[in-house]
């Protein structure tokens, strides 16, 4: 089977492998289309060991190292390993990824682990199934191959922090002046409130978090809290009077969830296809359920000096709270709010559902809020 050059122009590579694994060249993983002679192991008259016990390590959210059980006594015939790599179909999986790249990928034969890595065929938090087939390049140019090994599956993992950073350079760019606010609020319509107050004991709950934004967000299905916003319009210095959430609006003075018992944490930057840009913060009080997750997990942002939200003491002693005026901020608070501690009333504008990021999927194309990395 000939390796089949890259469509698009795009380039495989194994990473440095740590230790005493030597490093591989850009040409010794490649993208290749699939092949009959490659599916039979009689192409060549030569007997090869199938690869047992596989083991999937290492797993980042666009690499994962590999390894199998290996006779030591055959390793001088084998040149190459033939890795078949597919996402595991289900119903939520992630629709953005690249559909027409071929999944088989050729190495040569390198000491074991080896790492594989691509963010152009590995998405975050997906599930996938590999299988290896052991080769040898003959002086034809065919190869002889073994039988496919058994299938295992993994699933890649979630951002890490230093993806999130990255996410965060990009949103400091944009985020714009910071003006003055107040208040945070949360609108629902009417029956959430009363079901607050006649179920829930007059508290506001935290709920996880939906799968809205970045795919490989460690947030989406995990952090539990409740959804505030805190964007002002620019004329009036107010909260907006439209909401694609509901008609009923709870407000509460900023400073009872910001203070300085409050940790701040950068979660997301993602957009919708449209002109508007989303940036998830989170409010997690000091030694919260919230906090602890967080903190390993997420770019922790200085409460009175970072590009979205401060809260200052001026020189009179006033606090003094503002947000980023040109992203929308979605800010989660990790723990219960009692609505006694604000009030409730109706608003007088429109539900503009067209707004709504409800489990919102972000745009894959967009070059201001992705990195390059599975999205």
């Amino acid at each position: 089977m000939e390796a089949a050059s890259l469509a698009h122009g795009v380039a495989s590579s194994l990473s440095p492998l740590e230790g005493m694994i030597k490093n591989v060249s850009l040409e010794s993983l490649q993208l290749c289309e699939r092949d009959d002679k490659a599916e039979d192991p009689g192409v060549v008259g030569m007997e090869l060991p199938v690869a047992r016990n596989i083991k999937i390590s290492n797993i980042t959210c666009d690499s994962f190292k590999i390894c199998w059980d290996m006779d030591p006594h055959t390793t001088e015939k084998i040149t190459h390993y033939f890795i078949d790599l597919n996402k595991k179909e289900n119903k939520n999986s992630n629709k953005f990824k690249h559909k027409d790249v071929p999944t088989k990928l050729v190495a040569k034969a390198v000491p074991l682990p080896m790492t594989v890595r691509g963010h152009w065929f590995l998405s975050p938090r997906t599930e996938y199934t590999v299988a290896v087939q052991i080769a040898s390049k003959q002086t034809d140019g065919d190869y002889a191959v073994s039988e496919w090994s058994d299938i295992v599956e993994f699933c890649t993992a979630d951002y890490s922090s230093v993806h999130l950073t990255q996410l965060l350079q990009k949103a400091e760019v944009i985020a714009g002046r910071m003006l003055k606010f107040s208040v945070f609020y949360r609108n629902q319509h009417e029956e959430y409130f009363q079901h607050c107050r006649d179920v829930l004991g007059g508290q506001m709950m935290p709920s996880v978090k939906d799968n809205s934004g970045s795919h490989g967000s460690p947030l989406s299905g995990k952090l539990e809290g409740i959804f505030f916003s805190c964007n002002t319009e620019f004329n009036t210095g107010q909260p907006p009077q439209d909401s694609p959430y509901g008609r009923f609006r709870f407000q509460i003075p900023a400073e009872v969830l910001f203070n300085p018992d409050t940790r701040l944490y950068f979660g997301d930057f993602y957009c919708m296809y449209t002109a508007y840009h989303y940036v998830i913060l989170v409010l997690a009080p000091r030694g919260s359920h919230g906090d602890l997750y967080c903190r390993d997990r997420l770019p922790e942002l200085d409460v009175m000096n970072n590009r979205f939200l401060t809260c200052v003491c001026g020189e009179d002693g006033q606090v003094v709270f503002q947000h980023a005026q040109d992203v929308i901020l979605e800010l989660i608070y990790t723990e219960p709010v009692p609505l006694a501690q604000g009030t409730v009333s109706q608003i007088s504008g429109h539900q503009l559902m067209s707004l709504s990021t409800v489990n919102a999927k972000k745009d894959p194309s967009c070059k201001t809020c992705n990195i390059s990395v599975g999205r």
